[in-house]
């Protein structure tokens, strides 16, 4: 198995494409390119490692091993026996496989996932009279097909449970944040760890643990307990604890504020446990306070939230929505506020205009997060475009 010249090929969520390509030059991979919720690239193992262990917009990192086409089910299989399954998968470990399949010729992703699976089971009958297990839950080394038309990739899953899984969040509310979209939101609206931070309606805390970890450089991954790629064939054990060494080196002191409201106490006691798992007490404050009658405490200051959505969550949109722009306008002046939402015609009674939109989904939701510029003169403008 090769640990050098990689081609790799790194998941993301929709909308995140152009911030991971910075990250992962910014780490230090090579002819990086610009897909549809990915970005693939190339790189030596301790790259692998590294990105792996430091990348916050990463969901999951792939290596393809082998790329062939298939124009039948039985020439997919034959291809898939002949293939050296030994050179990547040991009889003593557990595997699985996840499929994506987008092909008129192969329509059902299950039953290609079995017939790979057969094939594989089949190579090791026929070389060792020994057959591998499987195990869907947690196994030791996570393949990945993908066929397109009639292009079929198979792929290592070097991260094994997604990345967003950082290993800090224990309680979570109705609607939680994905750690990969709070993430991709601060990047976006340019949060560099310099300055104040507020989310004026924190939830379990998703949007303050990764701006917290995102201002001290923290690797994503510190709190993770392990990687597929350490069951590899070729796992360096020592290179990746030096990659790792050299990352918390990079860890640097945070002199801002980061501040979390919330009027229900179920989520500030969730957010304070989250808070704790990720030791970040010292670092992160959370409080009861509805944003509505609260004012600007801290300069400068940037917000960034995540409204209660009308889908999993019930509120007066309408209503709600106007009370955001009455705060914004007469309690945050000169302030850079961003929120994301799905109601586009709910957004509307904030009665400002967005200066930046950006489409991103929120599960399966479509979004919008949108930017908020309110300077001293924002009041009066409004003012006099009521009238």
């Amino acid at each position: 198995m090769k640990t050098e010249d990689l081609q790799i090929q790194i998941k993301t969520l929709f909308g995140l494409e152009e911030a991971l390509a910075e990250e992962v030059k910014k780490l230090g991979g090579k002819n990086v390119e610009i897909k549809t919720r990915a970005v693939t690239c190339e790189g030596d193992l301790g790259f692998l490692y590294k990105i792996n262990y430091s990348s916050r917009l990463a969901m999951k990192i792939l290596v393809p091993i082998f790329e062939f086409r298939a124009f039948n089910e039985d020439k997919f299989y034959q291809k898939l026996l002949k293939f050296p399954w030994d050179e990547y998968l040991k009889l003593s470990q557990t595997f699985a496989i996840d499929a994506t399949v987008h092909s008129e010729r192969f329509r059902h992703s299950r039953f290609m996932t079995l017939k790979m699976k057969d094939a594989i089971v089949d190579f090791f009958e026929k070389k060792y009279h020994k057959r591998p297990n499987i195990s869907t839950q947690n196994p030791e080394i996570k393949l990945n097909l993908h066929i397109d038309r009639d292009l079929v990739t198979i792929s290592l899953d070097s991260s094994g449970e997604p990345l967003y899984k950082r290993g800090y969040r224990r309680e979570q509310g109705k609607a939680p944040l994905n750690e990969i979209l709070a993430a991709g939101m601060l990047h976006l609206a340019g949060w560099d760890g310099k300055g104040n931070f507020l989310d004026p309606m924190c939830g379990s805390g998703t949007l303050l643990i990764e701006a917290a970890m995102m201002a001290m450089e923290l690797p994503a991954q510190i709190f993770r307990k392990g990687f597929a790629f350490q069951n590899w064939r070729n796992y360096d054990a020592e290179l990746f604890k030096k990659i790792k060494e050299f990352r918390i080196a990079r860890i640097k002191e945070f002199s801002g504020k980061i501040i979390g409201y919330d009027i229900d106490p179920k989520m500030l006691s969730h957010a304070k446990k989250n808070i704790e798992n990720a030791e970040m007490e010292d670092v992160i404050e959370v409080r009861k306070q509805d944003f509505f009658e609260s004012q600007k405490e801290v300069f400068p200051l940037l917000i960034v939230f995540n409204p209660p959505y009308d889908e999993r969550i019930s509120i007066k949109q309408d209503d709600f929505y106007k009370k955001i722009g009455d705060t914004f306008k007469n309690k945050y002046p000169n302030t850079l506020a961003w929120l994301i939402s799905s109601d586009l015609e709910a957004v509307k009674k904030i009665g400002l205009r967005p200066s930046r939109k950006i489409k991103l989904f929120n599960g399966k939701l479509e979004t919008r997060f949108l930017q908020y510029e309110m300077y001293e003169g924002t009041k009066k403008a409004h003012r006099s475009a009521e009238q």
